[in-house]
């Protein structure tokens, strides 16, 4: 089996992918969801969060809310937003934010691949927070969200997304928070086994994001591989939605955490028991982390800079 392959996609018809944009599901809880579906329905929270079109005493795990899920795809596509290619492409796709621009290829990925490593994870997956994505993807009989790949740089991939990238796009969007989103259908058979040869030479992939998507549609590939006795290893449900950027081109933003009490310490007591686990040194100026085992952190108006001292952890 291929590392990747094309796919019929089905995704926004000309003109009304501005209708359709949204952030990605995890990164909001329901309350914000309600509130960015507001005045917009079309977005695809009503789809990807369907439990924002019922009540908010709604468990958003209740079959309920499924169900929503496949009533909302389903009036999505009768009204002709979404449409799906004819024959199975590849997607060059695009986010540029000011200087940072990187171009990757929406793909479908071999679970066979994921599950023997070549597909590489880094994080442990919550058991609620995947049994959501296997729910939807049954109830829905497709997936809704792409994992974030990385694969490393090479010619034969990216200087192909580059001159797809050439061309004019099929979609082409700018989404509220300044992000822009084009994308490039690719259906010739030459661009299609060029990329699949480029990827089929990559020795891993890795998971960036997306890790429960993943999960997911490995559980659901099990199952139906165990439910069909005459199973090829061709069917869908062997694959999963993906998108791989190459790993030069991303940008790591600041993971930051903030903590609204001290749990009935002052400052001081708080950074002495800070102190038993790191070295803390003052810091005129805001502090990025710059290796592994560092941190900022700001307190009461003043930066420091913590290293975590493996002297000091039992």
């Amino acid at each position: 089996m291929h590392l990747i392959a094309p796919f019929a996609g089905l995704r926004p018809a000309p003109g009304r992918a501005a209708e359709l944009l949204a952030p990605p599901y995890d990164v909001m809880d329901a309350d914000e969801a309600r509130a960015l579906v507001a005045g917009r329905p079309w977005s695809f929270l009503h789809l990807s969060r369907p439990e924002v079109d019922l009540s908010p005493d709604l468990d958003p795990y209740d079959p309920a809310c499924y169900a929503q899920a496949v009533a909302t795809l389903e009036r999505m596509r009768s009204a002709g937003l979404l449409e799906r290619d004819g024959r199975p492409c590849y997607y060059v796709y695009r986010l540029t934010r000011g200087p940072q621009v990187q171009t990757g290829l929406v793909l479908a990925a071999s679970l066979a691949a994921y599950r023997a490593g070549r597909i590489r994870r880094h994080e442990v997956t919550l058991a609620a927070k995947e049994d959501d994505r296997v729910q939807q993807i049954a109830a829905l009989n497709a997936q809704t969200g792409p994992a974030f790949l990385i694969h490393r740089r090479d010619p034969a991939i990216d200087d192909t997304l580059a001159a797809v990238a050439q061309g004019t796009p099929a979609i082409d969007t700018l989404a509220a928070d300044g992000v822009r989103h084009p994308l490039w259908a690719v259906a010739d058979q030459p661009t299609i086994d060029r990329l699949t040869a480029g990827f089929d030479a990559q020795e891993r992939l890795y998971i960036a994001d997306g890790h429960h998507r993943t999960s997911a549609a490995e559980r659901i590939g099990a199952a139906r591989q165990a439910a069909n006795p005459q199973h090829t290893g061709a069917e869908s449900y062997n694959r999963f939605l993906a998108v791989s950027f190459p790993g030069d081109e991303l940008q790591v933003l600041a993971v930051n955490r903030l903590v609204r009490d001290l749990n009935g310490l002052d400052e001081a007591a708080f950074l002495r028991q800070v102190a038993e686990r790191f070295r803390v040194v003052g810091s005129a100026v805001p502090v990025a982390p710059t290796q592994p085992g560092e941190f900022g952190l700001y307190l009461d108006g003043a930066w420091s800079r913590l290293t975590l001292d493996p002297e000091r952890v039992p």
